[in-house]
């Protein structure tokens, strides 16, 4: 992924007004983000932390995501897996809900999936991040076609808030 300047992740978002994504929380070190091994650069607000935004390059052109994301709780303590990424983690899996992009959004139409928690799939996937014991099962893949599956998960997710 080609790094992204905080304007450009501004005015990136789909989902938000134009008002919401001048207000909402970017990340301040966005020069040392590993964005040679991102497919997406996934955050949550520090000041709410039920807010997490995610951004991507789809089709050559930035796209960003406003999401509400569950707290830990108790409930929270079994084994889930990523949807994205396939990941699995015990308690580190939330339901992430986006506003449907346009009118649909408006009327308070959403669409949710189960994502890793701290948004970092791209570095669980690169095995950059470990989720402990258990957490990426065997598989036959090669390391390119699980980063193809998750940016193509990512893109169903995407396509799935702009319908």
């Amino acid at each position: 992924m080609k790094p992204l300047t905080e304007q450009e992740i501004r005015t990136a978002f789909v989902n938000c007004t134009k008002g919401e994504s001048k207000r909402l929380s970017v990340p301040r070190d966005l020069a040392e983000q590993p964005w040679d091994e991102l497919d997406f650069l996934g955050w949550r607000d520090p000041q709410a932390p039920d807010r997490a935004y995610l951004a991507t390059e789809l089709d050559g052109r930035p796209v960003a995501l406003a999401l509400r994301g569950a707290g830990a709780a108790s409930w929270q303590t079994r084994r889930s897996m990523c949807s994205i990424c396939l990941t699995t983690h015990t308690g580190g899996v939330s339901l992430m809900v986006a506003a449907k992009a346009g009118k649909a959004g408006q009327q308070g139409n959403s669409v949710g999936a189960y994502m890793c928690s701290d948004l970092a799939c791209p570095l669980y996937v690169r095995g950059r991040k470990d989720a402990g014991v258990g957490a990426r099962l065997p598989e036959s893949l090669t390391l390119e076609e699980k980063i193809h599956r998750t940016v193509a998960n990512l893109g169903a997710f995407i396509a799935k808030v702009t319908a």
